[in-house]
């Protein structure tokens, strides 16, 4: 008899499927994503009962707020919460906050007896080629996150995968035309990771396959336009929420060399008052 599995997704655009287009009769929403396919994997061997909730643009609490009560509700067998990076890239960047909204999460997945699937981010801004101003903050927030994520882990266990040790990650090939969404081949290798540890955890299943199929193929005019429509809109936004934090950290950090060039360097950069940036606020 075929064991029913119920999994629920939590997260965010990366989880909802954004970078790996498909048709609608595959998806709904037209992207399909890890998940998706890591749930089309189990489903080679169990009656999986699939619950997305992820949504494009989510934070942690936005996660807490809208699509924990669901996933509970599901009564999952394994339960993903992988969202955090559009926090670091918030004006309202709230380390302590944060660590609350994931803390609780996991807690209420875990209370339900759901194995949990956790991620551990890359530095971001390296993918993204910014200057070392944005992206040394930004890559501290990132590992603040990550910091939260290990003590979830600690203290929930469940199977994680920290991206940073993939070297894909640094492929062009792994990211779509945005660099901030996996492409087909990178939402397929992070589902295989994933599937990997469900395997050593004793779950028996055929393998994510790694090859790009089934998916919607783009060409360059696709991704102008998918750019134009989403891409740009997006920037302009982080733009208009992070810009006065990046001026202030310029200038922060500008003020940190020169006293640091006076003292020998023992000065350092520091944060700009109201930016927080690590863990330790």
């Amino acid at each position: 008899m075929t064991r029913y599995l119920r999994f629920a997704a939590l997260g965010d655009s990366t989880t909802y499927g954004i970078g790996d287009p498909v048709s609608a009769q595959v998806s709904p929403s037209g992207w399909r994503g890890w998940a998706r396919l890591l749930s089309g994997s189990l489903a080679s061997a169990y009656d999986v009962s699939f619950c997305n909730l992820a949504v494009s643009g989510a934070t942690s609490r936005c996660v807490v707020e809208g699509q924990l009560a669901d996933a509970v509700a599901h009564r999952p067998d394994v339960a993903s919460l992988v969202v955090g990076v559009n926090d670091t890239m918030r004006s309202t960047w709230d380390v302590a906050r944060i660590r609350a909204d994931l803390m609780s999460a996991a807690e209420a997945l875990h209370g339900t007896g759901a194995l949990l699937l956790t991620a551990r981010f890359h530095d971001h801004g390296r993918v993204f080629g910014l200057p070392g101003v944005l992206r040394r903050p930004l890559a501290a927030r990132i590992e603040a996150v990550n910091r939260i994520y290990d003590e979830v882990h600690a203290t929930y266990g469940g199977l994680r995968v920290d991206l940073a040790t993939f070297p894909e990650v640094l492929d062009r090939s792994f990211w779509s035309v945005d660099r901030l969404h996996p492409s087909e081949l990178g939402h397929r290798l992070f589902a295989r990771h994933f599937a990997d540890l469900l395997a050593a955890e004793g779950f028996e299943f055929e393998p994510v396959s790694v090859v790009p199929e089934g998916g919607v193929t783009t060409s360059w005019r696709t991704d102008v336009r998918w750019m134009v429509a989403e891409g740009a809109p997006w920037v302009g936004r982080r733009a208009r929420d992070l810009g006065p934090w990046a001026v202030r950290l310029a200038w922060t950090e500008a003020r940190g060399a020169r006293e640091g060039a006076r003292d020998g360097g023992r000065a350092g950069v520091r944060e700009p008052v109201g930016v927080h940036v690590g863990a330790g606020q």
